[in-house]
């Protein structure tokens, strides 16, 4: 390629503040492959576009450089600008002088001189293009979403409700997220689980929508439009085919109880167990790492509580693939550990609690039934103190924002 035109915008402003435009210009003009270069104050307007087109047309180029911002913004426009002059689109490449250059620098020779080397850049790029055609693809007409909480069940509910087949992976045992340990949500004040549960329900009857919980995602192979993914079912050792969810063993259970995660740790559970009286699908899971049986190979008073005969002890993990060709991550947050706060004490106090911690008190389903009590003794505290954006604009921390 040896007919390159270098075409540098002053982005009005934005770009000749600090950038010695027609420099730039004037020294790509004699780059090594370069026919022609100029500037312009609006490269992105209409007599900008012209004047590629024309020099395109007249000068015979066959590869075009267009300094500006960044190719995010208008490369389309360009790059359909060189097609409506008889060049390949993908006979132009950007050299961003804006983001990358004059947003960034104080107005300098230095600064000029480095807008020189990203056009030099491209222009080198340019040389080694080849004329490209745009293929079509066929895609899978189904969505991963991974993650069940809020987001995850608004997204897959979207996707469904527009006709598309939905797989939803959920890690935990249920869906719903953080949004359902909450007590009320705010501007309205209205009820968290209000809000949600009937979410949650419509994402496990839709028929658009395949519900794997207590499921992570194992691997993922293909590309765009079409993903292969597979997908580990962890043992819950129940069968849930046969499971009515009455509950009966997560009462009979005889291990020693541990602190609920959906409770943050402020409530107990059993090592058979359901998260919350909401969950969706409301049927239980056995916690390998608490239960008698797995530690000590004896117990299994859940199995012999079952009036359907649903446990299973021997289960194992499953894998199962997936064919997607549209991904949404929506893995929502986890809260910073107590070493993170050192200097409140949280971790060290039992009444320095965090925010979500303070929810669950706050939720009438919550541990203390919607009382506000100190984890230390039960007591109504008499003074609460919120230390608010705890960790942020903290250099020490790493969050200097």
């Amino acid at each position: 390629m040896s007919k390159v035109g270098v075409f540098v915008c002053h982005c009005g402003e934005n770009i000749s503040a600090t950038v010695d435009c027609e420099k730039v210009a004037q020294v790509a003009s004699q780059m090594d492959g370069v026919t022609f270069a100029t500037d312009y104050k609006y490269m992105c307007s209409e007599p900008g576009q012209a004047k590629i087109k024309e020099a395109i047309r007249e000068m015979g180029l066959d590869g075009v450089v267009v300094a500006a911002c960044s190719p995010r913004m208008h490369e389309p426009t360009f790059r359909k600008a060189c097609t409506e002059s008889g060049l390949n689109p993908y006979l132009c490449e950007m050299a961003n002088i804006r983001e990358h250059c004059s947003w960034v620098h104080e107005k300098s020779d230095e600064t000029t001189e480095k807008a020189i080397d990203l056009v030099r850049m491209q222009v080198e790029k340019v040389k080694y293009n080849k004329p490209l055609q745009p293929i079509k693809v066929p895609v899978t007409k189904k969505a991963l979403v991974i993650g069940g909480g809020i987001a995850g069940i608004q997204a897959a509910l979207d996707i469904a409700n527009a006709g598309q087949q939905v797989i939803m992976v959920e890690r935990e045992p249920s869906i719903g997220g953080h949004m359902a340990q909450l007590s009320e949500t705010f501007p309205t004040l209205d009820c968290s689980q209000c809000i949600l549960t009937p979410r949650m329900v419509d994402v496990a009857q839709h028929p658009n929508i395949k519900l794997y919980t207590y499921a992570e995602l194992e691997k993922l192979d293909g590309f765009i439009g079409n993903f292969k993914a597979t997908i580990r079912l962890k043992a819950k050792s129940v069968d849930y085919n046969a499971c009515t969810g009455c509950g009966l063993c997560t009462t009979k259970c005889p291990c020693k109880k541990i602190p609920s995660e959906f409770n943050e740790g402020l409530g107990l559970r059993t090592a058979i167990y359901t998260p919350f009286p909401q969950a969706v699908p409301n049927k239980p899971v056995i916690d390998k790492v608490n239960c008698r049986y797995y530690q000590t190979g004896k117990c299994k008073v859940c199995q012999k509580m079952c009036p359907v005969g649903c446990i299973e002890f021997d289960k194992e993990d499953e894998f199962i693939t997936e064919d997607v060709g549209a991904i949404v991550l929506a893995t929502g947050f986890d809260v910073l550990k107590t070493d993170f706060f050192p200097e409140y004490g949280y971790g060290k106090y039992a009444d320095v609690i965090t925010g979500l911690q303070f929810e669950r008190l706050a939720s009438a389903s919550g541990p203390t039934m919607g009382e506000i009590r100190r984890p230390s003794d039960g007591k109504i505290p008499k003074k609460i103190v919120f230390i608010a954006c705890a960790g942020s604009r903290d250099p020490a921390k790493g969050i200097p924002y």
